[in-house]
């Protein structure tokens, strides 16, 4: 405020005039004196109440550990009032573009009227806290910033496997991570399908500021397991989009499993046949074994073994039977077996000879004998080869087998009806003509019987077919 100094001369009384003007100038110079002290006053209250509207404003951050924070304050309106940034410990960091804590990590981004920004690198758990923002007003007013740090949990290790496991082994898994703020979620993978509902721990550090999580998986292994890879996968929201993964991979032992594959469905005489053995196992199996109806291959230069396949050459009827294969390692032996029938090999098909309409006879005193060589010829040709409907080679030849088969059947039926026939027709007729010289004593009379009888030799008739 201004100060007024007074200096008053008293004159003596009979200047009685002077005393009285000088009094009025005083009053003068006081009046103008308030009313300028009353006007910069009311400067004051209208500033103050102006600066009542300014608040400066402020948000939470969340910052990976080791990454970077970055905080700010803005101000609508400001009339070159000073802004400040100061940390959870109340220390001041920035006042407008002055640094004021020594530390290298923090740094200015932005300062004006109207806004503070610092950056805050490598930020540690350490550094979460609320932060100030200050605005130097009548009064000053303050804005808070919660920083939060996010602790990153570190590369999962599985433990407990301790192979190889033989089959049928309960194995337990478990997945341990340390160091993740909030605490972090194990999840499982057998090969790419997920195990769901797999329980875990999650225990505070010495500080309480970070976790230690873990998870156990139970499995029941058998040889379908080994070689897969088991995994278990941290997810947490520090890692956003790369969450960080353990594998096992299972090393799982078993007796082997054999099987046979073949390279043909039917073997016919003279054909090549290959077997292969294809045997599986862990640890890896020998060479694996042939064998021929349970004992060793008999026929060696026809029958040759090359790795795990077995080739027969020429085949034929003396191949037929079962043949083995063996396979072992450390955890046991097994074998597979395969049936071998050889069929006939195909022939051309033998000339069709036809049979005449009808059978040729003739008569004589003797039995009567009817050859029917066509019909047989025909008959074993079919019967030479079986092999035509074992190897299913066609429809037609059935059907032709068939007709002739019941040709063959009705003609033999024919055969022995009309032989029938003719025995009984000639039989009678012999007997007719002998007739009268049964009783005769001697040869003449049984002549002369005889041809007694010639009379009557015109009522008979002869046929002949």
């Amino acid at each position: 405020m201004a100060s007024l100094s007074l200096n008053l001369i008293y004159p003596p009384l009979f200047h009685l005039p002077n005393v009285i003007t000088q009094q009025k100038s005083i009053n003068l110079s006081l009046v103008a004196l308030l009313m300028g002290l009353l006007k910069q006053l009311a400067a004051t209250k209208t500033k103050a109440k102006g600066s009542q509207a300014q608040s400066p404003l402020t948000q939470n951050v969340t910052a990976v550990e080791g990454g970077t924070a970055t905080l700010t304050c803005k101000v609508d309106q400001n009339d070159n009032t000073s802004l400040q940034w100061s940390n959870p410990a109340q220390q001041t960091l920035y006042f407008d573009d002055k640094k004021a804590l020594r530390d290298n990590r923090i740094e200015l981004v932005r300062s004006s009227w109207h806004e503070l920004s610092i950056n805050i690198s490598e930020v540690t758990l350490s550094d979460e806290g609320q932060y100030t923002c200050s605005l130097f007003t009548m009064p000053v007013k303050t804005a808070k910033a919660f920083l939060i740090v996010l602790g990153v949990p570190q590369t999962p290790v599985i433990s407990g496997f301790k192979g190889p496991v033989n089959e049928g082994v309960l194995v337990e898994l478990t997945c341990t991570t340390i160091g993740s703020k909030p605490a972090a979620n194990i999840r499982w993978f057998k090969g790419d399908k997920e195990i769901r509902d797999v329980p875990s721990t999650k225990e505070p550090d010495s500080k309480g500021k970070t976790f230690t999580v873990s998870s156990t998986l139970g499995l029941q292994v058998d040889r379908n397991d080994d070689g897969v890879t088991v995994s278990c996968t941290v997810d947490h929201e520090s890692l956003r989009s790369s969450p960080q993964v353990a594998k096992q991979v299972l090393d799982i032992q078993y007796v082997p499993s054999v099987k046979i594959d073949f390279s043909r469905n039917f073997a016919r005489e003279g054909d090549e046949l290959r077997l292969e053995c294809r045997a599986t196992g862990n640890p890896t199996p020998e060479a694996v074994k042939w064998k021929k109806d349970g004992a060793e291959l008999p026929d060696p230069d026809r029958m040759v073994v090359e790795g795990n396949i077995l080739i027969i050459s020429a085949l034929n009827k003396t191949d037929n039977g079962t043949y083995y294969c063996e396979a072992a390692n450390t955890m046991g032996h097994n074998s597979a077996e395969y049936i071998l029938f050889v069929y006939d090999a195909p022939i051309s098909p033998s000339p069709t000879i036809t049979a005449p309409s009808s059978p040729s006879t003739r008569t004589i005193t003797t039995p009567v004998t009817i050859t029917t060589s066509t019909t047989k010829l025909s008959a074993v040709s079919r019967a030479r080869d079986p092999s035509a409907l074992a190897g299913q080679s066609g429809p037609d030849h059935a059907v032709i087998g068939g007709v002739v088969a019941v040709v063959v059947f009705i003609t033999l039926c024919l055969i022995i009806v009309l032989g029938r026939y003719l025995a009984r027709h000639k039989g009678t007729y012999l007997t007719n003509e002998a007739k009268g010289a049964e009783d005769a004593p001697d040869a003449d009379t049984a002549i002369i019987n005889a041809e007694g009888s010639q009379a009557n030799a015109e009522d008979k008739k002869e046929y002949f077919i």
